[in-house]
Order: C-alpha cells, then sequence, then structure tokens
C-alpha cells in the first residue's frame, strides 16, 4: 500500500494543525511520504456540510490509476467512510474515533429552544478549536447531515478504527456496532479519549502496520 496517495481529514471544529494531524504528517515525512491534510473549513466553517467536505477531499484525489488511503478524525472519519463508499479508488481507511451517529447524539444534547432558536434564526455559536473562538454554524449543516447514513456504508473497504475507550464525544460503543457489522473493519479500542493526543505512538505503530509502512 506504500504506492497510494494519503490524505488526512482533520474533525468537526478543528484544523490541518492540530496535534494529530501535525504527528502523524511527520511521522508519515519521516518514511518521506507526503501526507496532504486539506483545510475542511475552506476559510468559511459557518457554511460547512458534509456534502461540501466530501466534493472538496474528492477533488484532491490524484489520477484515477492511484489507490488513495484515507484518515479521518472524527468528522473527518466519518467523510472518509462515506468517500470509500463512492469511490473504488479508496483502497484503505484509518479513522480515528469516527463520528458514527454523531447528529442524533448532537441533538440529544441539545434543548428543544436551542434547536428551535438555531434553525429560525439559522446559525448555532459553535466553539471552533483550530480558531479558538466561537463561530456560527448554519443549520443546512444539520439538515444535509441527516441525509446520510451509516447503513448506507456498505463497500468492503480495508478498514482500520482506533477509538477511545473513555470517548466523551463519540462513545466507542458506536465504533463497536460498526464493526460487527462488517468483517473487513478491524477495530482497536484504547485507553483514552476523543482527542486520542496521548496515545499517538500506538496510534502510528498501528498505522504502520495496517498500511504496510
Amino acid at each position: 500500500m506504500s504506492v497510494s496517495s494519503y490524505i488526512y481529514l482533520h474533525g468537526f471544529a478543528s484544523s490541518p494543525y492540530s496535534t494529530k494531524a501535525q504527528y502523524l504528517r511527520d511521522r508519515f515525512w519521516e518514511h518521506q511520504i507526503f501526507l496532504k491534510i486539506p483545510d475542511l473549513n475552506q476559510g468559511d466553517f459557518s457554511h460547512l456540510t458534509l456534502t461540501r467536505q466530501l466534493e472538496q477531499v474528492a477533488s484532491e484525489f490524484p489520477d484515477s490509476e492511484t489507490p488513495v488511503t484515507l484518515i479521518g478524525s472524527s468528522l473527518g472519519g466519518l467523510t472518509a467512510s462515506h468517500l470509500a463508499e463512492k469511490y473504488s479508488q479508496v483502497r484503505c481507511l484509518v479513522l480515528l474515533a469516527p463520528a458514527f451517529g454523531f447528529i442524533d447524539r448532537w441533538l440529544s444534547q441539545l434543548e428543544e429552544a436551542q434547536i428551535r432558536q438555531w434553525q429560525e434564526s439559522g446559525y448555532l455559536s459553535i466553539y471552533h478549536y483550530g480558531e479558538q473562538r466561537s463561530l456560527p454554524l448554519h443549520y443546512q449543516f444539520l439538515i444535509d447531515a441527516s441525509q446520510y447514513s451509516e447503513r448506507q456504508l456498505q463497500r468492503p473497504v480495508p478498514t482500520l478504527i482506533l477509538h477511545g475507550r473513555n470517548d466523551e464525544v463519540i462513545p466507542i460503543q458506536s465504533s463497536r456496532d460498526y464493526a460487527s457489522q462488517r468483517p473487513w473493519v478491524e477495530l482497536v479500542e484504547l485507553d483514552s479519549d476523543h482527542a486520542l493526543t496521548d496515545v499517538m505512538p500506538k496510534i502510528w505503530q498501528a498505522i504502520q502496520k495496517f498500511c504496510q509502512l
């Protein structure tokens, strides 16, 4: 798989300069492999949608003869999964705490008044970790995301999921359920939280082995 093009997809309200993105970029570079890390915010986080991310990343794919390995964190992992379903060029997936079921969980944590205000005003204030400030997110994000379901993800792409048992954002059970229904998925459970930053050497070891670097 070393001839693959490698693309890293950062998480929601994150950036290409996140701890995980930069750590993996440096490790890949030590193996003389360029890890492409597109900015999924596109300078306009307020109008982010999953569809926009899918289109943006697909446009980053090399010529059709080159296999693509996608490494996605959280919402980036969900995006990677849907890209693999749609594009046969994607031959391998590494998902870090993928955001399966995140819309339902997110909505369950918002009060009805907050959801109603989001819909009526058009925007919800979200803390953006990459920008280190709150930014408005348009309601279209929610509408768009609702059309994507994990049930759609049935293409047997070799997949490695690394998920923390203490994940407070996306419970590890979501990855357990996903892997249990797909024999081509390998799940590695780690003693960590959603950030996974305290287990990056273990993650890198697993990626090296899985991607045969």
